[in-house]
């Protein structure tokens, strides 16, 4: 599952970097003076950064989600283990006073 999202993640960076190299290139290709080439990366580098802001904080939301919802199962499996080794406990006991009063 955590690795179903780093794989994701990985998509998408790969994607937006892609994305960068194939504008960039366009960008230098196209017939343009200097100055609105460079105004064209500018705009640009700026839309990829926005973009990828985004992607990572929606990232940071997705782990802190899944590690919030692992420690919640943790907790509760440890809650049942508890449970269950008091119920042994307590059948343990039951069953050594009914030995030592049969054997009595």
């Amino acid at each position: 599952m955590a690795e179903d999202r780093c794989e994701g993640s990985r998509v998408i960076l790969a994607f937006l970097m892609g994305a960068m190299v194939g504008a960039g290139a366009a960008l230098l290709f196209a017939p343009a003076s200097g100055r609105e080439a460079r105004e064209r990366i500018k705009g640009l580098k700026e839309e990829v950064r926005h973009k990828a802001e985004g992607y990572l904080e929606e990232a940071k939301e997705k782990v802190s989600d899944t590690v919030k919802k692992g420690k919640e199962t943790i907790q509760e499996k440890k809650s049942l283990l508890k449970s269950a080794v008091e119920a042994g406990k307590e059948a343990y006991e039951k069953e050594k006073e009914r030995l030592e009063k049969e054997g009595a």
